[in-house]
Order: C-alpha cells, then sequence, then structure tokens
C-alpha cells in the first residue's frame, strides 16, 4: 500500500536525521539543489534516505525532489522484474530547513503519492514532525488522520452574516501566512490581511503549517507570495482537503497545478468559500 510506504520512508528520515538537527554537520552545504535552493547535509541525507525506502519496497515512481530534481526510478532500476513504475512521488524531505538547521522545533518531512502529474491528482499523503515525530495521514476520499486519530478544519464560525471587513475584526480569526522574501508589491496585499486579523502566524515551513490548518488550528492559511512549489505542498494539499478545507489560487479558482519544480503558487486554504471571499476582498 502507497500510504504505509510513505509512512514507512518518513519513519526512516525521522530517525536518520534527528542527530543532525540544529548541529552544524546537518547544516553544511553540499551543492546547489535542482529547486535553486542551497542544499545541506541534513537534505541530503533525508532524500538518499526517502529514495532508498522506495527501492527496497520494490517500486519504481517518477520521484519528484527539491534537491534531487526529477529521478525515474524504473530507468535506474537494474531489475527487470522491477515494473511497477506508475505514478510520482513528490517530496519535500525536510521541508523548513532553516529551522532544522537552527534547532527551531517546527520541520517536517513532506511526502505525497499521484497517479498524474498534477496536484489535484493526489492520492496519499503523509507529513511527519520532525521534532516530535507525529504522523499526518490521509488518502483520498478517505479522510485526514493526526497519530491515526482523524482530523477536521475549523469550521465553528458562521460569517455568512459578515457585510464589512470591521465586522470581521471582530471575530477572533486566526490566519496563518508567510511572509519571507516577500516582494514589496505583495507586501502591501499582506499587510492588508494582517491589519484586519485578529490573530496572525507564520512559523517557517508550509507543509506543517498546512496541517496545522488542517488540525484546526487557524482558521486559515494563505501564501500569496508566487512561491511555492508542489513539492512544498503536494502532501498537505490532500491532507488540508481531506480534513475539510478549500484551497483556493488567487483568482478564485480551486488550487491545482502541475507537479515539478518550475511552477510556483500563491494559495489561500480557508475553512468555507465565504471566509475566502471575505479575506480577498481585503487584498
Amino acid at each position: 500500500m502507497i500510504l504505509d510506504i510513505l509512512i514507512e520512508s518518513s519513519k526512516n528520515v525521522y530517525s536518520e536525521i534527528k542527530d543532525l538537527l540544529g548541529t552544524s554537520e546537518g547544516a553544511s552545504k553540499i551543492s546547489l539543489g535542482a529547486g535553486g535552493d542551497i542544499s545541506r547535509k541534513i537534505d541530503i541525507v533525508a532524500e538518499t534516505t526517502v529514495i532508498n525506502t522506495i527501492k527496497s519496497n520494490n517500486i519504481s515512481p517518477v520521484i519528484i525532489g527539491e534537491e534531487c530534481g526529477i529521478v525515474n526510478l524504473y530507468n535506474s532500476s537494474s531489475s527487470s522484474s522491477n515494473n511497477n513504475n506508475k505514478g510520482f512521488v513528490i517530496m519535500d524531505a525536510v521541508d523548513g530547513t532553516t529551522n532544522a538547521i537552527r534547532g527551531i522545533p517546527f520541520s517536517c518531512c513532506s511526502l505525497a503519492f499521484a497517479n498524474e502529474f498534477k496536484l489535484s491528482s493526489v492520492t496519499d499523503a503523509v507529513v511527519l514532525d520532525l521534532f516530535t515525530g507525529d504522523i499526518y495521514s490521509s488518502s483520498k476520499q478517505k479522510g485526514s488522520f493526526f497519530n491515526n486519530k482523524k482530523i477536521s478544519v475549523r469550521n465553528e464560525k458562521d460569517f455568512s452574516s459578515i457585510t464589512s471587513l470591521e465586522d470581521f475584526k471582530s471575530m477572533d480569526v486566526l490566519i496563518g501566512t508567510n511572509v519571507s522574501g516577500v516582494p514589496p508589491n505583495i507586501l502591501d496585499e499582506i499587510s492588508k490581511v494582517i491589519s484586519f486579523s485578529s490573530h496572525i502566524r507564520h512559523f517557517g515551513a508550509n507543509a506543517l503549517e498546512l496541517c496545522y490548518f488542517a488540525r484546526g488550528f487557524m482558521d486559515a492559511y494563505i501564501d500569496i507570495r508566487g512561491k511555492i512549489r508542489s513539492t512544498d505542498m503536494a502532501a498537505a494539499y490532500l491532507i488540508a482537503k481531506e480534513a475539510g478545507g478549500k484551497l483556493y489560487s488567487s483568482n478564485g479558482q480551486e488550487l491545482d497545478s502541475e507537479l515539478g519544480l518550475k511552477n510556483k503558487l500563491s494559495f489561500y486554504a480557508v475553512s468555507n468559500k465565504k471566509l475566502f471571499d471575505l479575506i480577498k476582498s481585503s487584498v
């Protein structure tokens, strides 16, 4: 079962990199990753662990990774009998690398499986907290889980009667967002969201933050910088949706994208459409 392999892979990453968290050894620079960011030792060890675990389970998907780029395990396989090569594994083996190498306890291993080359085709997903070992998991049409306990987005507030942003301010809404490296032209839009929100949070690992949203800790999580790749969010995308969340692009369409490292996204993850409309009306 694909989900079991993803869980096994994430647990192996947890075991292999736990002694590298917050260390200069883990932070050592190795190369420039396929996604364009500096690859640290902790990233390379984690990705290698995932790839080796997948190989050991005798499946050969195409792997899409932040550091390794696109790797077709079927083409690299020496076994002619190993022909189960359908599908894609999308991995960010260490999401929140800066937190991980600084020892800030908010980083995760994000793994997803898709049967086609697009976000909406993700069928299985795992996000493992690298500091606690806690596991978020999901399979399409089967719900989302935190350590095997079903989770759902926070949908307690009724926004249907809200007619203005001033009314919105009184509803004690908590919104997560990412402002790292935000372009100046986008900063003004984000500042408007911040100004009318009761509470704002930014922790530094998109996949894990989306899982917090899926668990009901936040009313919404948005990233409108146009910087997020599918590897950053493929797993949390399914977890958030299966927990009852709605994900939209900036134009109000349901979020979807081709996989790979070239396409970069902005998105709004919300508990309901009315909340999306209210947030969009501020920017």
